[in-house]
């Protein structure tokens, strides 16, 4: 059987190495329209801030494609689908047949039809990031146009190299989808003391040579204009085969198409009304797709999204209904601004169903716990946001963590797995990671990981 992937990014990478995983026969050819081995994309906020270098977030070394007989076609846009003949065919005019075709088109960065937009650099891809720091090395100051996570990731970033940022966001305050009125400003008093100027009610109306001109006339001034302005799903090559599309490629629980033949993965999808833009799903779809590829069963049924920032200065988790006041749930927070502390459970009919954490804590394993499973709250709720407060035990602490525990979002990782895999030898996270894949997305379960394998050799006795 001849697969063919179009996209060879987070999402059509995953793929690849699951399919191969399954299968070692299915002669796979992949086309990445970037000239780049794929990367993490979720991690280039850290290549920004200088504290990563582009190789550290290669998800996958040029290597491997050799060594697990996959055909990867990088630089080369597929421009065409042939039903008809099941063929793609790209700009230069190659034709690649296919008995199986997955679209991992993946989103392009939405650029503001405003005069001068062209003076102002995208933050969405590694060029894109390497084009934002050698301006950043000329520049005195920044402007960031985009409150939201990419933007304040870009914001950040720029802000660890030294330069004065202005974030310019629409909404009244940051993240507004995320998070609610008082999360959003936290965040942005504690990106103020990481020397972010927080700007909230403004729109970008032009890009001058000498800065961001604003809605109402006032001249914000930039040496460096950088883009966040949010992400626009890749559909026009379904579109022009005919596929469904609505606001992505329209899948159903297989992430097939209305043509069976093809499957869509990732942010260009659109499954049961929803597209995801964030890692975590596309990889559980990237799962799925290759369990049915390779003539398994599997259904997708949604993910519970968990939006996770952690920085310099900066941890954030968000999950479900945010928004939600008194009205329609049991809300219970807690605010400290000074420390920039903001804590936030919604519970509805005896189960979390939204929960904010902003600020170093160690209560986010347990939320995510208890959101994801949907399983029922315990009474003491102020031991949910202080742990250690609590005479209950802590969830997430490695000697009480059941073994069904997710430890890793990303990639869906239990306790039990990296227990598994230390039993079979595995006694660092390097070893889990290669073994399970966990740290290998935003990178936030790294300690938790590290903890677990640490607590594991220490009642064992084994030294590492």
């Amino acid at each position: 059987m001849r697969l063919v992937v179009v996209g060879n990014g987070m999402a059509g990478s995953r793929l690849v190495s699951e399919v191969r995983e399954r299968d070692p026969d299915i002669r796979i050819t992949v086309f990445g329209a970037e000239r780049r081995h794929p990367y993490n994309r979720v991690l280039l906020s850290n290549v920004l801030a200088g504290s990563s270098r582009p190789e550290q977030v290669r998800l996958l070394e040029a290597s491997w494609y050799a060594a697990h007989d996959v055909e990867a076609v990088f630089g080369s846009a597929v421009a065409h689908i042939d039903r008809e003949t099941r063929h793609v065919v790209t700009e230069d005019g190659r034709r690649t047949p296919y008995d199986l075709l997955v679209l991992a088109t993946g989103s392009d960065a939405v650029v503001p039809p405003i005069p001068g937009v062209e003076r102002a650099i995208p933050f969405r891809t590694l060029d894109d990031c390497e084009r934002i720091i050698e301006a950043a090395e000329r520049a005195g100051n920044a402007v960031v146009v985009g409150g939201g996570l990419l933007g304040i990731e870009a914001a950040r970033g720029l802000a660890g190299r030294g330069l004065p940022v202005t974030l310019l966001h629409l909404a009244g305050h940051l993240m507004e989808r995320q998070l609610d009125v008082e999360a959003g400003e936290v965040l942005g008093e504690t990106l103020a003391g990481l020397g972010v100027e927080i700007r909230t009610g403004l729109s970008a109306a032009s890009v001058d040579e000498d800065g961001v001109r604003v809605t109402g006339g006032e001249l914000i001034e930039a040496d460096l204009v950088v883009l966040a302005c949010g992400v626009r799903p890749v559909t026009g090559l379904a579109a022009d085969a005919g596929l469904e599309v609505r606001r992505g490629i329209v899948v159903d629980d297989e992430l097939r198409t209305d043509d069976p033949a093809i499957f869509a993965i990732g942010e260009c999808a659109e499954h049961d009304g929803t597209v995801y833009g964030l890692v975590a799903p596309a990889w559980e779809q990237a799962g799925v797709a290759a369990d049915v590829i390779t003539g398994g069963k599997a259904l997708y049924r949604g993910s519970r999204l968990v939006t996770r920032l952690k920085a310099k200065s900066v941890e954030l988790a968000a999950m479900g209904e945010t928004q939600l006041s008194e009205e329609h749930a049991e809300v219970v927070r807690f605010s400290h601004r000074a420390r920039g502390t903001y804590r936030k459970l919604v519970i509805r009919d005896g189960r979390l169903v939204g929960a904010i954490v902003l600020g170093e804590s160690d209560a986010v394993g347990t939320l995510t716990q208890l959101f994801d499973r949907g399983g029922p709250v315990p009474g003491d709720r102020a031991g949910l946001l202080f742990p250690g407060l609590s005479s209950a035990p802590v969830a997430d602490s490695p000697v009480l963590m059941p073994d069904a525990a997710k430890v890793c979002q990303c990639n869906n990782v239990t306790k039990g797995q990296i227990r598994a895999c230390w039993e079979a030898g595995a006694r660092d996270v390097a070893g889990v990671a290669a073994a399970t894949r966990a740290t290998t997305g935003c990178g936030t379960c790294k300690d938790a990981v590290e903890g677990i394998v640490g607590w594991l050799c220490e009642q064992e006795g084994v030294s590492v």
